[in-house]
């Protein structure tokens, strides 16, 4: 099943149109050519609308925001929209500062999402419009634990039926949900904590997997998930003496350039709820 979303991606090529932070916007594009998708970066809003109509899905990540780039998340989700193009956001440090979570709320306002992806704190200031974060890291009070993983899954699925968007909230478990099912995923490692990106990369691939897999959205976005923490697990089992993050960085994006169906089939680690 979760293989089947990577040969599609692979076989399709989708085109990904990318509204990301400067950051990690290099890191974005070559994890996306690593699992078979191509991306293009544009946020100049005069640009974007031409941009995103050649596209197959458009990820808007909130990281690194100035007005010019907020203008262009909003003409950019709006042309995606009319063209029926997956949308997915990532709402990085929503809470952290009232420009991001109020640019966050708005886009959620005004587009109607395939799929949001964050992390458990941004996640519920989205649901609830506002909370904090630790930067852009979850405040460890509101992490996914197995002792709060039932009222965890009950409220991603909650807030997928009250969106219409699968939702998929990355951590130390991993939850991704429509209203009706949930993947709690378990793959990934804690040092890829110690990269920076890792969730950008994510939410470019998974746009990439949606827009691949347009009759299996749930699937793909849970895909997405298992390959980035297997391709954790993968390039930090061939980490050497005196390789740092840097290294691993590369073994991830390496990883996931390699990673057929059978390896994901395989090393993926999920039940269903």
């Amino acid at each position: 099943m979760l293989g089947k979303c990577i040969d599609n991606v692979r076989k399709n090529v989708p085109l990904v149109h990318n509204i990301t932070n400067y950051v990690t916007v290099n890191d974005v594009a070559n994890i996306l050519l690593a699992c078979g998708g191509s991306p293009i970066m544009s946020d100049e809003p005069e640009d974007v609308e031409d941009i995103t109509s050649i596209c197959g899905g458009l990820n808007i990540n909130i990281g690194t925001l100035n007005r010019s780039s907020i203008e262009a998340m909003h003409r950019a989700g709006r042309r995606a929209q009319e063209l029926g193009h997956v949308l997915l956001l990532d709402p990085v440090g929503a809470g952290a500062s009232a420009l991001r979570t109020d640019t966050a709320v708005s886009l959620m306002d005004e587009l109607s999402f395939t799929a949001i992806r964050g992390n458990i704190s941004e996640i519920k200031t989205l649901a609830s419009g506002s909370g904090t974060t630790k930067g852009v890291d979850a405040d460890v009070a509101d992490a996914v634990t197995e002792e709060t993983l039932d009222s965890s899954v009950a409220f991603v699925k909650r807030l997928a039926e009250k969106t219409g968007a699968v939702i998929a909230v990355t951590g130390a478990i991993d939850l991704v949900a429509d209203a009706d099912r949930c993947f709690v995923i378990r793959n990934g490692r804690p040092e890829m904590g110690k990269i920076t990106g890792t969730g950008c990369q994510l939410s470019g691939m998974m746009t990439a997997f949606l827009a691949a897999n347009p009759d299996a959205k749930l699937e793909a976005a849970a895909a997405a998930v298992c390959a980035m923490g297997l391709a954790g697990e993968t390039g930090w089992s061939r980490m050497q003496e005196g390789d740092g993050n840097s290294t691993y960085r590369n073994r991830i994006i390496d990883a996931i350039y390699n990673m057929d169906a059978k390896t994901l089939e395989e090393g993926a680690k999920y039940e269903i709820r």
